[in-house]
């Protein structure tokens, strides 16, 4: 699934992604992380993999996202 970035803390490495619908869901640090990512700007397009509802991987549209278990 693909959103964009509404909004990123650098120092708790969280924020919020809107969906083409335009639904806000956030992201926590560890959602982050998992997507090997440093620094995210407002309005990039980004990769999401989902756990339930809660966004388990945030990562760039032109990364690959990381294989399910």
């Amino acid at each position: 699934m693909q959103a964009t970035v509404k909004g990123f803390d650098a120092a708790t490495r969280s924020g919020s992604v809107l969906l083409d619908d335009g639904t806000e869901l956030p992201f926590d640090g560890e959602a982050f992380a998992a997507g090997g990512l440093r620094l995210l700007r407002l309005g990039q397009r980004v990769n999401l993999a989902m756990d339930g509802d809660r966004i388990s991987v945030v990562t760039l549209s032109t990364f690959p996202l990381p294989p399910r278990d």
